[in-house]
């Protein structure tokens, strides 16, 4: 019987101690809460990604981005459009989060007209880097490549002066192209009028030149889009040899000179037949400032493993790069083209990493909370254990109150009557469970409880007395 009565004793109340901390371990929980939610959200498990039109480049692109973020769980959703300046607008609009933009569409730094190049008119938008060369392809009909020509052992027009008067389609304005040749045939000095251009899409266009309807056609693109290796292989259609690339370099800041490669697309059939100078935009990615920085990162990493390896106009490890870009580069994706992948993500996976990474923001949230708040658990703790002592005190006090306002003639009923509630006091104080650190309080009350039992029985005496 002794054991389970010592028990009661104990060093300290785990019931009290709970009853302490839990307003602020519930502080503690909101604010990590709201620091994990708000301060450090979860990054999107969905985002729009901008790519082109059907057949080129920035599809087949888009493609495989989805492909290696699927991996980690997270879905990309493509959204075809008609080429760069469509996306810039989307952008603007906030119906995509991210897109393939060519440089040059943003009218910065070359006294274009974009609609986007005054900076009142453009978005908040962040540069991931630079992904690859996508060169000014001129498929031109071969009676009209060879006509005028003064070069006729290669069968190509001299310059883009000799365009005038043929039927060339630039595509859909909301594409980089239209703008982009606009500015070729100004440093021609050859008038939008003088040439007779069309506004068809890629894939109509091609159809229009392979069935003679049009006299050429302007893609900008990676070579990896079917039209522009289909192209390359049709006989009949012949590419332009921009013979003055360097030139169009030096002019035009936001191009660079490449060489297509004799025999690239067919080392046997020796296709094509002779070195051709392009000139080439670069092609970026491009994002809203609030994409979540989680993502950057990941859409960067894409990036590396897609446009890392050598291709036909770039070397191994040369893209994606901070380089060639008119809007300015991401602070995460910078800080990913310098140190690499963030240390966690190289031996976790995304959303591990990411957890561990925001775990970092509720430790501070934690540390500002619980240092204050730990100076405010002990006094609370003292209260709620004394309190199970003190509140008896308001019955002992009663008792003396009932006492002295009893008239005299019912004096010795209500003598009886505090003696009882007294002794049932008591026998209750007898079973309060309390930490042997605050003892003194709980035999300090028994102590007073036989003082005012004392008090009670002597009140006749003491009444006589006075009498």
């Amino acid at each position: 019987m002794k054991a389970p009565r010592l028990r009661k004793f104990s060093l300290v109340s785990l019931r009290d101690l709970l009853v302490a901390i839990a307003p602020t371990t519930v502080l503690v929980v909101i604010a990590c809460a709201v620091a994990y939610l708000v301060v450090d959200p979860e990054p999107p498990r969905r985002v729009v990604l901008a790519t082109g039109q059907d057949n080129s480049a920035y599809e087949e692109f888009g493609r495989k981005y989805a492909a290696v973020l699927a991996r980690d769980g997270i879905r990309v959703e493509l959204q075809k459009s008609l080429g760069s300046a469509d996306n810039l607008q989307r952008l603007k609009d906030g119906k995509v989060d991210i897109a393939f933009v060519q440089s040059g569409s943003t009218g910065a730094g070359q006294g274009g007209s974009s609609a986007l190049a005054a900076p009142a008119a453009r978005p908040e938008l962040v540069s991931l880097g630079s992904l690859f060369t996508e060169p000014v392809w001129l498929f031109l009909r071969a009676p009209d490549a060879s006509r005028q020509s003064k070069d006729k052992s290669k069968g190509a027009l001299p310059s883009l002066t000799q365009l005038k008067g043929l039927r060339i389609n630039l595509g859909p304005e909301g594409t980089g192209v239209p703008q982009l040749f606009r500015q070729l045939l100004a440093a021609n000095n050859v008038e939008p009028g003088d040439v007779r251009i069309s506004k068809l899409e890629n894939t109509p266009a091609t159809m229009a030149l392979l069935n003679g309807q049009i006299d050429g056609l302007v893609f900008s693109s990676a070579p990896e889009a079917p039209l522009i290796q289909m192209l390359l292989q049709t006989p009949g259609v012949q590419l332009f040899d921009f013979r003055q690339a360097e030139a169009y370099a030096h002019r035009l800041p936001f191009l660079s000179h490449v060489v297509l490669p004799r025999g690239i697309v067919d080392l046997g059939r020796d296709i094509p037949a002779q070195d051709f100078q392009l000139i080439a935009p670069t092609a970026t990615l491009v994002a809203r400032a609030g994409l979540h920085p989680a993502l950057i990162d990941e859409f960067v990493k894409a990036a590396t493993e897609i446009h890392g390896s050598a291709g036909w106009f770039q070397q191994q490890g040369q893209f994606p790069s901070p380089r060639y870009s008119e809007i300015p580069v991401a602070r995460e994706a910078a800080k990913y083209y310098r140190d690499g992948p963030p240390f966690l993500q190289r031996y976790l996976s995304f959303w591990l990493a990411n957890l561990f990474d925001r775990l970092w923001v509720v430790a501070v949230a934690l540390a500002a909370l619980v240092i204050p708040l730990s100076k405010v658990v002990p006094p609370l703790y003292a209260w709620r254990v004394r309190s199970r002592v003190y509140r008896w005190y308001g019955q002992l006090r009663a008792v003396e109150l009932a006492l002295e306002s009893a008239p005299e003639a019912h004096r010795p009923e209500v003598q009886a009557e505090q003696l009882r509630r007294l002794d049932d006091i008591e026998r209750r104080v007898n079973h309060i469970s309390i930490p042997l650190a605050y003892a003194d309080a709980l035999y300090g009350l028994r102590s007073h409880i036989n003082l005012v039992r004392q008090r009670v029985r002597a009140a006749p005496q003491r009444r006589a007395e006075d009498v």
